[in-house]
């Protein structure tokens, strides 16, 4: 019998009662990667109140902690994962509420609620403060467990980030690229028009959307004053900016710097790459990643 065929199976005994499913979320974590290829990835499950959240990882080391964009899921980091391995970092990718093995509320929520859920993995591995990277959406939520939970970051990466004032429209895009009901063209250009740089390929993309909970993200999003989590409290910020984000044009590749002191925000930009910027340039992404966090992480003796 194959890994996969034992982990399926696993996946199915585990409807038997409420412990094994916790175990099976754990192990779908492990299916996943074993279709991208990533055999050392494992999963395990961090329960925090009513809250249930899988976790992928990768490697060991200090932490960095990769949470994926509006309405996806991890896989998106299976790519980057061993390469910050590789550098002797442990990749801990929590899946959101809402995907996978992961349960918890998704109505009447705030981002501080997502943040608590990062700070409870975080826990979960041990005494030290982690990197917290976060894509895209997921910058939002680093930012915010960084304000709320300060014991818990040691810094925080944002990657692709959006200006504060990106263009609205681009919001349309987006629904369009996870509306499965629309054409296969259709959604491969509002993926391009969103998400890719000319020359970029959006195919893999039309798969891993969840727009049950794009639009939870997007209503704690709504109820979270940007004030109240913009700054990142007071910890190191890496921007890896995407050269080619319709979301933060290059002509503001200098915002945040200004905005949060040059002495906090180091700058990366990656290109060619669109706001996706993880399929485009993950060794590029990686490296960004791990050389900053030789800077702000503690190294095993």
């Amino acid at each position: 019998m194959t890994s996969m065929q034992i982990l399926n199976a696993g996946a199915a005994g585990a409807m038997a009662d409420a412990a094994a499913d916790v175990a099976a979320a754990a192990a779908s974590s492990a299916v996943h990667a074993a279709q991208a290829g990533i055999h050392s990835l494992s999963g395990h499950t961090v329960t925090h109140g009513d809250v249930r959240i899988a976790v992928a990882t990768c490697g060991s080391g200090p932490v960095i902690v990769l949470l994926p964009s509006l309405g996806r899921d991890v896989e998106d980091f299976f790519p980057i994962a061993p390469l910050l391995a590789a550098r002797g970092y442990r990749a801990v990718m929590p899946s959101p509420r809402g995907i996978g093995g992961s349960v918890g509320p998704l109505t009447g929520i705030t981002l501080h609620d997502f943040a608590d859920d990062i700070a409870a993995v975080i826990a979960h591995e041990g005494a030290q403060p982690a990197l917290v990277a976060g894509h895209a959406f997921g910058n939002w939520v680093a930012r915010n467990t960084a304000i709320d939970h300060p014991d818990r970051v040691a810094a925080v990466a944002v990657l692709a980030a959006a200006h504060k004032d990106f263009p609205r429209e681009l919001r349309a895009h987006i629904d369009g690229a996870m509306d499965v009901s629309l054409e296969r063209d259709l959604r491969l250009a509002h993926l391009r028009a969103a998400f890719f740089s000319a020359g970029g390929d959006p195919s893999p993309w039309l798969d891993g959307w969840y727009p049950d909970v794009a639009r939870a993200q997007r209503a704690a999003s709504a109820a979270t004053p940007v004030a109240g989590w913009w700054t990142a409290g007071r910890v190191p910020v890496l921007d890896v900016q995407a050269a080619n984000d319709p979301f933060a044009p290059a002509s503001g590749a200098h915002l945040l710097r200004d905005e949060l002191g040059a002495d906090r925000v180091t700058v990366r930009v990656v290109g060619p790459a669109g706001h996706a910027l993880l399929p485009d340039q993950p060794a590029a992404v990686a490296e960004a990643l791990a050389d900053f966090a030789d800077r702000v992480l503690p190294k095993h003796p």
